[in-house]
Formats: C-alpha cells, sequence, structure tokens
C-alpha cells in the first residue's frame, strides 16, 4: 500500500515505475546545488524504494546523455549531481570571466595532491615531502574546505592529521578517493598553471574557524 506522499507524487507503480519520479527527482537535484546521495533521496521522496530512485536517476542521466544537452547528471562526491557539459565549458567561462573564482595556486595545488594521496598525515610530513613551510597553504586550503582536521596523530605532541573533504571530491569531479587518478597518470606539479575552483556550496564545518586557527597556531 502505498503512502500518501507517493500517491500526491503520482508514483503509481501500477501504470510506469517511473511516471512522475524523474521529474521530482531532477527538480530536487536541481535546486540542491550539492551532490545527494540516494539515502538522501530517498528521506525526501517517501514511499518509494531505493531500487526505484537508481532506476530513475540512471533513467534521467540516459535522458541528459542525449547530443545537444546542456547538462548532465552525474555521480560524485558520494552522490548524484545535474551538472554542466565539458564541451559547454568555453562559454560558461565566459560568463565566469567577469567573477573569478578563487583561485588555487601551484604551492596550494602540491600540498593538497600530497594531502590527498597520503592522507591522514601531519603538517611536518607534509613539509617533509614538500622542503618548504606549509603553514600558509594550510589555513587556505583549510578555508577552502578542502582539507579537514580528521584526528590527532599518536606521537609526542599530538600534532593534528590532515584529510580530504567532501567539497574537495566535489570540486575535482570525484565519486570517492579510490576514483583518484593513479600518480603515474598525472603529469609534474611544477607544470600546473593556476588551478580555478569551480562554484561549490562550501558547507561550515561545526566549530571549522576554530579549528583552521588551532591548525595554523599549533599543527
Amino acid at each position: 500500500m502505498m503512502t500518501a506522499a507517493a500517491e500526491e507524487a503520482g508514483l503509481e507503480r501500477n501504470s510506469s515505475p517511473l511516471s512522475g519520479l524523474k521529474g521530482i527527482v531532477e527538480a530536487i537535484l536541481f535546486v540542491s546545488g550539492e551532490p545527494l546521495s540516494v539515502d538522501r533521496l530517498q528521506g525526501v521522496v517517501e514511499g518509494v524504494s531505493r531500487a526505484e530512485l537508481m532506476s530513475a536517476l540512471r533513467a534521467l542521466q540516459a535522458d541528459h546523455a542525449v547530443e545537444g544537452r546542456g547538462l548532465q547528471v552525474v555521480e560524485v562526491a558520494g552522490g548524484f549531481q545535474i551538472a554542466t557539459r565539458p564541451d559547454c565549458a568555453p562559454w560558461i567561462k565566459r560568463l565566469e570571466k567577469a567573477k573569478a573564482g578563487a583561485k588555487l595556486s601551484r604551492s596550494a595545488m602540491e600540498t593538497l595532491a600530497i594531502v590527498a594521496y597520503k592522507q591522514p598525515l601531519v603538517r611536518a610530513e607534509i613539509e617533509q615531502i614538500r622542503g618548504v613551510d606549509t603553514a600558509g597553504v594550510l589555513k587556505t586550503l583549510l578555508d577552502r574546505r578542502l582539507i579537514r582536521i580528521v584526528g590527532r596523530k599518536d606521537i609526542p605532541g599530538r600534532p593534528i592529521m590532515y584529510g580530504t573533504t567532501k567539497q574537495f571530491l566535489q570540486a575535482f569531479g570525484l565519486k570517492d578517493l579510490a576514483s583518484l587518478p593513479a600518480l603515474r597518470d598525472i603529469k609534474d606539479l611544477k607544470e600546473a598553471e593556476q588551478f580555478i575552483l569551480p562554484n561549490v556550496d562550501l558547507e561550515v564545518e561545526e566549530g571549522s574557524s576554530e579549528q583552521v586557527h588551532e591548525a595554523v597556531v599549533h599543527g
């Protein structure tokens, strides 16, 4: 027996399993602005099974894969999100030209790469690899919510350990950390230009400002 919410949504299972559901999911993804997991979608669309939601999501992906569409449904950062297609990037860049995005310097990219591939690790370990002080760079990455404090290492002084965030996955279009490219496939970071971050919602984690200050002072 269907719930009232499912009936109101027009999700009659006997007529068409995807009747109305694709449109509802598409609308939710459109207004979300961040990747939504299937579990989170299921909490919003009551009376619908996980299998039905996955079918609707895959159907949406197929719909947006049609030639000529400017949007796509991508699986990223543990959820699904509506995003622009890569071949539309030149026109989007023209729109974005007037409002320059947050830039990551080469040193910030190098530090972020070290954290991504070696996490969790402490500041001293990062500096041992880079050979330079990283206090300022770490603060930038913490401010951008690309890295976070994941705990303290069980050694004298109990230094702070760092790891990447959900926003990191979202910014680089990764489904999870297992999706990171192999190191051998990455070009020398010294040849990289400044990286412009895409516009992603940077969620402020509870106590993050205090953690940033503590990491810079004591990290």
